[in-house]
């Protein structure tokens, strides 16, 4: 067999499979090296492709897909630098906890280390932030290696799905000539349905003595907490409500956890535990007697002062796998369960019991006066940052999907997102908790044909605009609310802002530019809002516009850090003097 057909087979093989596995997304930033990669998938009838030119964007494009779509998306890229462009999108990957199949194409062995162009190390290149790499035997045609290439396949899908979701990584090495023959017969081999390595995982709940053996635990208690972290089951918010209200118990509900929007009862829910909990005194008046936290750590700082402060509190943290996600380093027992098996568990025994009304009054009033303060107009038609994230949760339609960038954003959601009966859907990148690859991120998830609203600061938009290219190229529906406060607006929250002398340069950042020609130049629809009435109007009218939509508020950073400040003394007072 002649070097073409055994590369174009082996390619077939190899990408028929990705399919047959249930990966059918691919990411592909163009080059030269991967091209039989490239050409095979875009040539498979049930691989969609997506052409992200610049690798930084497409590896956050394909994360957000994947985050969105909850199934592994692949990536691909040539040899060279390209690969390493893709580095802190799998950080974020794995960190979060997302399915990505990174596929790099690579120089074959005899052009390594030889001063060939565009050959760098590959090997093992992401280190330990994948699951699993494999670097892939040079393309044979034989039946043998066509199974090989096939179970490789098989298992990139499998241990990117598997337990703790994740990235992995098959390096290929190709020798030229890279082009392959698609008029061969037989092109994708096995014409069968099932994959490689089928597999059946099911679901994942701890034995019924164990969940006795817990309440039994919990029962010598008062005051409990149920603390709900990012997450991403669909079932689970029912699920805690039910306990919470069974126990009677305050649940802590984070904006990633999905609890905080829906259907589901919500008499129990706190939302507004950061801004109270920033005060001492109030956290020392909170001393719990054991907490249930589900998922990874809330967003809010000041829950991590609460928990270190309250070391003897004890802790369980449920998560569905394996994993030490408790960054405050207390004593904790770990739950490796479904967390809405659990929940239904823990219902099923404990009817009849119930811990102290007084502790969940204390915490239900503590948060009514929050809520209270931070909703209070203080400034007229002036938009504060928290005023412009007010008005897109009202104006945001049900069955939405929020992503949200991270610094001020994420913690302005937090503050400002209060619950309500409409469905909204809130992604983050909240694994490394950076601000690049925000704008390809929020794309990426829109790639399903959903509107997507995303929430962004200056500094965000102002690090990924190489992404709008994929909402001209492929008309992607998405609203984005930019926050531009015109600089890094979290750093007048932190002691830098003391320094003077330093605190522009260093950490404010101003960068002082016209977005909207940046909008233009990548077909968008631009507006500037100045007042609610105006805001609201252009959020109304960017979800009747398929395409690119920027709104942006213009905010003042020392007038909103004053302004949250004044919010927050407010709150304290009002709680302390009860």
């Amino acid at each position: 067999m002649e070097h073409t057909e055994t590369l174009t087979r082996y390619i077939a093989n190899f990408v028929d499979e990705l399919v047959k596995s249930g990966l059918t997304e691919v990411v592909i930033s163009p080059g030269s090296r991967s091209t039989p990669l490239a050409m095979t998938m875009a040539e498979h009838p049930k691989m969609n492709q997506w052409i992200i030119i610049d690798e930084r964007s497409a590896a956050f494009f394909a994360l957000g897909m994947a985050k969105q779509n909850k199934r592994p998306v692949a990536l691909l890229c040539t040899s060279g630098t390209a690969a390493a462009n893709y580095f802190p999108a799998i950080v974020e990957a794995h960190y979060s906890r997302v399915p990505l199949v990174i596929l790099t194409a690579d120089r074959p062995h005899e052009l390594r280390d030889v001063g060939a162009p565009q050959a760098i190390e590959q090997i093992k290149l992401y280190g330990d932030y994948v699951k699993w790499f494999n670097e892939m035997a040079l393309p044979e045609g034989n039946p043998k290696m066509l199974d090989y290439v096939r179970s490789k396949a098989a298992r990139a899908v499998h241990m990117a799905k598997e337990g703790n979701s994740g990235p992995v990584h098959l390096n290929f090495p190709l020798r030229e000539p890279l082009i392959p023959d698609f008029s061969l017969e037989g092109l994708w081999g096995k014409q069968i349905e099932q994959n490689y390595y089928p597999t059946l995982d099911g679901a994942k709940r701890i034995h019924p003595e164990q969940v006795h053996e817990l309440l039994e635990k919990l029962q010598r208690k008062q005051k409990g907490l149920i603390v709900c972290g990012p997450q991403t089951n669909d079932d689970f918010p029912e699920a805690v409500t039910r306990l919470g209200s069974v126990l009677q118990l305050p649940i802590l509900a984070d904006p990633l956890s999905g609890v905080r929007s829906g259907q589901h009862q919500k008499d129990h829910i706190i939302e507004g535990y950061d801004a109270f909990l920033r005060h001492k005194k109030i956290r020392e008046q909170l001393k719990p007697d054991f907490i249930i936290r589900f998922g990874a750590m809330p967003v809010a700082k000041t829950y991590r002062f609460y928990v270190e402060e309250h070391k003897d509190a004890e802790q369980f943290v449920v998560e569905e796998n394996a994993g030490y996600r408790e960054p405050a380093g207390n004593a904790t027992e770990f739950i490796y369960a479904d967390a809405k098996l659990f929940c239904e568990d823990l219902v099923r025994i404990a009817k009849g019991v119930s811990f102290d009304s007084s502790w969940l009054h204390e915490w239900q009033d503590m948060n009514q006066i929050a809520k209270k303060q931070l909703t209070a107009d203080s400034r007229g038609n002036a938009l504060t940052e928290g005023d412009a994230v007010s008005c897109l949760l009202d104006v945001l339609p049900d069955n939405s999907n929020l992503y949200v960038g991270n610094s001020m954003a994420i913690r302005d959601l937090d503050t400002f997102f209060m619950t309500t009966d409409k469905n909204v859907r809130v992604l983050a990148n909240r694994g490394a908790n950076g601000i690049d690859g925000m704008v390809s991120s929020g794309l990426g998830a829109a790639a399903n044909g959903k509107h997507i609203t995303l929430l962004l600061g200056d500094l965000s938009f102002f690090h990924d605009l190489n992404g709008l290219l994929a909402a001209k190229h492929y008309n992607l529906a998405v609203t984005i609310l930019l926050i531009n406060n015109n600089g890094g607006g979290i750093f007048s929250f932190l002691p830098q802002v003391n320094d003077k002398k330093h605190f522009e340069a260093l950490f404010g950042t101003p960068i002082d530019i016209d977005f909207q020609q940046a909008i233009t130049m990548y077909g968008g629809t631009y507006r500037n809002a100045t007042n609610e009435s105006e805001l609201k109007n252009a959020l109304d009218s960017s979800y009747n516009n398929k395409g690119l939509s920027v709104i942006e508020v213009k905010t003042d950073r020392e007038a909103n850090a004053v302004w949250h400040r004044d919010r927050w003394q407010a709150i304290e007072t009002e709680i302390l003097k009860r």
